[in-house]
């Protein structure tokens, strides 16, 4: 019979960011993005499926049932000698599944997460709404909990959060955190947004903007003053634009465009690469909205939305382009992996060949300096008084 706590031990010691169980598959891990069979453990029974199931729903005996009647499960579990997962339970010809996503224990800060500067500027907004997005398993959980954490560090307000499952638990501490879990703690994602402006709260999170009435729910709560995170999955901000206004219907877009443009701060797009020494690493888009993005919003532009986030340096934005030419520059990710992963490979390799050569000459350059400037500091430093404060070579400054 299998042992869910040993299953998962072995999991997380091993680096996995998933676990998928299957009736007739031993346990499949996710590693650095691939799927790799658990090596000593058969093939999985109804029986062992049928323990998983006991075990993650024994503290919600009403999930259980729930599953039984729709075939879905969506809960948090935990156990004192591991960290929390996600847990998603479905049937599929007829028999039972499981997904586990491993939870971080600790919150990770914007520099191991190696999120750029214009993150720190869109958690330090005070109102509007930000929104994070990407494909499932992109990282915008764990991108948002480091948010939502730095704010927790530096500030003194109320956090709400309305989530389903909750994942990532935020502790006290500058602020107070109420963190709320549809199905457990309220209804409905629907229900739970009426209610959260009685609350007197100054951040909400909502876990994902699904339709029309939670998409506008986080739009006025934006808009009356309170600084709204929430996620969507699109794979850039020009995409994510688009899909705000297409959840009303055509009459109201217009109207939704202003609104949208007044409120939004900034989209924060995300997609995970195999680094080259072991791990993912996040290539990030950051969108920061000024005038010229709230001028693209309103006159419904947003095939031009990429050009003004590339122009936008001063904003601290950066284009996924700009982004993936930065990790293959540095070594971190394979030419061809970040080729792969962007949105147009030819444009991307040509601004990559670019910026290759740019660098090259920059190097170039600072040697060329290094050997005109060596000789001359030497002779310097060699007749310099004893008291003569010491003098750097500009070549090595530069290096």
């Amino acid at each position: 019979m299998i042992d869910l706590i040993d299953l998962l031990t072995r999991a997380v010691k091993s680096g996995a960011s998933d676990v998928h169980l299957k009736l007739g598959q031993p346990p499949v891990l996710r590693l650095d993005g691939d799927l790799e069979p658990m090596e000593g453990i058969p093939a999985l029974t109804e029986a062992d499926l049928e323990v998983v199931l006991d075990e993650v729903t024994q503290i919600s005996p009403k999930r259980r049932d729930m599953f039984e009647d729709s075939g879905d499960l969506d809960i948090a579990y935990s156990h004192p000698s591991l960290p929390r997962f996600r847990v998603n339970g479905f049937r599929q010809r007829g028999a039972t599944s499981f997904a586990f996503r491993v939870i971080p224990s600790e919150i990770p800060n914007f520099a191991k997460l190696g999120l750029p500067p214009g993150v720190t500027r869109l958690a330090e907004e005070q109102r509007g709404l930000v929104l994070v997005t990407g494909a499932t398993g992109s990282g915008k959980t764990t991108s948002l909990a480091s948010m939502l954490d730095h704010i927790n560090r530096t500030r003194h307000q109320h956090i709400v959060t309305i989530e389903d499952p909750i994942e990532i638990l935020h502790p006290d501490r500058t602020c107070i955190v109420n963190q709320r879990e549809v199905g457990l703690d309220t209804v409905s994602f629907e229900q739970a947004l009426r209610r959260v402006l009685r609350q007197d709260p100054d951040v909400i999170l909502i876990g994902e903007l699904r339709d029309a009435e939670t998409a506008h729910t986080a739009l006025q709560a934006a808009e009356s003053g309170h600084l709204v995170f929430s996620t969507l999955h699109t794979i850039d901000a020009a995409e994510t634009i688009g899909r705000m206004i297409e959840f009303f219907p055509p009459a109201k877009q217009q109207q939704m465009r202003s609104i949208l443009a007044g409120t939004l701060r900034g989209v924060i797009s995300q997609r995970l690469l195999p680094r080259v020494d072991g791990g993912r690493v996040a290539a990030v888009e950051v969108m920061v909205t000024n005038s010229r993005i709230q001028d693209l919003i309103r006159e419904d532009r947003p095939d031009e939305i990429t050009d003004a986030i590339a122009a936008g340096e001063y904003f601290q934005m950066q284009t996924f382009a700009q982004s993936l030419i930065e990790l293959a520059l540095t070594g971190a990710v394979d030419r061809e992996t970040a080729a792969n992963a962007s949105t147009s490979r030819h444009d991307f390799m040509v601004a990559l060949e670019r910026a290759e050569k740019e660098q090259a000459a920059i190097a170039r350059e600072a040697e060329e300096i290094d050997e005109a400037t060596e000789e001359p500091v030497l002779h310097h430093l060699n007749v310099g008084s004893a008291d003569s404060p010491p003098v750097v070579p500009l070549g090595a400054a530069l290096r």
